[in-house]
């Protein structure tokens, strides 16, 4: 049995822009299985379907078509039950501002019937660094910690499966840290964990297995090594202030003065440094390394513009 599955699952809206009755597609057929005790990734540009994949998990949105279980429970059909075995991070900070932290925390328990559960309450307090914050009113707090509280109240009933929608997103690298060993625990100790997150590197790290959607479709699905291994073998990688030639300008990837290139083998990068040279670019901390989870995004999510 699969710990999340999506079978088939379409959702159309009602296009903005188009005539009176035209739909858009926000996810587009898609099929996915993740396994019991799995730390799988889902990937994707903003708007590529991955908050609707989360919505419709969660039972807050239903899907135009197709099949969505937790554990084998249905999200539509037994939606309590499959509610009872989720517990979903979401991206907004969402809480309520007249309750201190454990009282929010045995609020939420309440939600799913259990009572007298204070050892865990406090585990999931010292655990992610609340501990001096339970009497404190969520107001006061701050937005990092209205984040620890988040993930708190998402496993305060124990579920087997956790969701994160762009947990870490605008928290503080202590934070980051603090979580992820956590969750990290709470996977070896069977719990499956699905992740959304734009800070690739965090699910390069973490993720054994990693989809990439894209305008609602699956462009990429497969082992986290698989994916590295299928990348560019080496990137070039300098620093310069200068303008670079048209043809290299088109194959690189470029933030301020940070410059990176594909290369496949010795000789790409040679003559990448003859191009440089040649144009008169003055560069500086050139460095070679290998293909990251970025390379293999950008390369995928290129080839899937293409194929649409």
């Amino acid at each position: 049995m699969s710990a999340i599955s999506f079978q088939s699952v379409s959702k159309a809206y009602p296009s903005p822009r188009g005539p009176q009755g035209a739909t858009f597609l926000a996810l587009d057929g898609v099929s996915l299985e993740v396994a019991e005790g799995e730390f799988f990734g889902l990937l994707g540009p903003n708007g590529a379907g991955k908050t609707t994949m989360i919505s419709i998990l969660a039972g807050l949105t239903r899907a135009t078509s197709g099949r969505v279980t937790v554990m084998g429970s249905d999200v539509q059909a037994d939606y309590a039950q499959a509610r009872r075995k989720l517990g979903v991070v979401p991206q907004e900070l969402v809480f309520d501002p007249f309750f201190n932290v454990r009282e929010a925390l045995r609020f939420q328990s309440g939600y799913f019937g259990i009572k007298n559960n204070d050892a865990w309450i406090d585990e999931l307090l010292e655990s992610l660094g609340l501990t001096d914050k339970a009497n404190a009113n969520m107001r006061q707090l701050s937005g990092g910690m209205k984040r620890r509280v988040l993930v708190a109240q998402a496993l305060v009933h124990k579920p087997p499966v956790i969701v994160l929608d762009e947990p870490t997103a605008g928290v503080d690298v202590e934070l980051r840290q603090t979580l992820w060993q956590f969750i990290a625990k709470l996977n070896k100790q069977g719990h499956t964990v699905l992740l959304t997150t734009h800070y690739l590197e965090e699910a390069e790290a973490l993720c054994s297995r990693i989809a990439m959607l894209k305008t609602g479709r699956i462009v990429a699905l497969d082992q986290t090594s698989a994916l590295l291994k299928a990348a560019s073998s080496n990137v070039l990688r300098f620093k310069t202030a200068d303008t670079l030639p048209d043809a290299l300008a088109s194959r690189a990837r470029i933030t301020g003065r940070i410059v990176q290139l594909p290369a496949h083998n010795a000789l790409e990068i040679e003559q990448y440094l003859a191009a440089v040279r040649e144009a008169g670019v003055s560069v500086e901390d050139v460095e070679i390394r290998k293909a990251d989870l970025e390379d293999v995004f950008i390369d995928v999510m290129k080839a899937a513009g293409e194929s649409i």
